[in-house]
């Protein structure tokens, strides 16, 4: 079994504690979960939980590209929600962002998020063989 660290992707924040941005196993990466941080400033961005939920997508993007994968190789994604009313306006995001066949999703509302986010995002991608 290969294992690759994807330690600081170009593009994607650092992260807020001691682990890596995504770690490769048996050509599945496993992305930690990522919040609407702005990699060039470090500060949450403003404008509620679709601002957030761009940002955290891009940053997901960021570090897929170090992986040398994309948005379409992601197969399963947890989404933690701060309050699961915004799950309509969510959605419709969402699928803008992810087109068909989109990936497995799980939606979770939780109690916090780190930096008081309102939205955070984590993923497993496929490397295509």
């Amino acid at each position: 079994m290969s294992r690759r660290v994807v330690a600081a992707a170009p593009g994607a924040p650092h992260p807020l504690g001691p682990y890596s941005q995504a770690v490769e196993a048996g050509g599945l990466v496993f992305c930690a979960g990522q919040i609407g941080v702005d990699p060039q400033t470090g500060a949450l961005v403003a404008g509620g939980p679709l601002a957030e939920l761009d940002q955290a997508l891009d940053n997901l993007e960021a570090v897929l590209a170090a992986a040398g994968l994309g948005l379409p190789d992601v197969v399963k994604v947890t989404l933690f929600l701060a309050d699961l009313r915004a799950g309509a306006a969510v959605n419709g995001r969402w699928a803008e962002r992810f087109a068909d066949p989109r990936p497995a999703r799980s939606t979770v509302q939780v109690a916090a998020l780190p930096a008081g986010a309102q939205v955070e995002i984590d993923a497993i991608a496929r490397r295509r063989a």
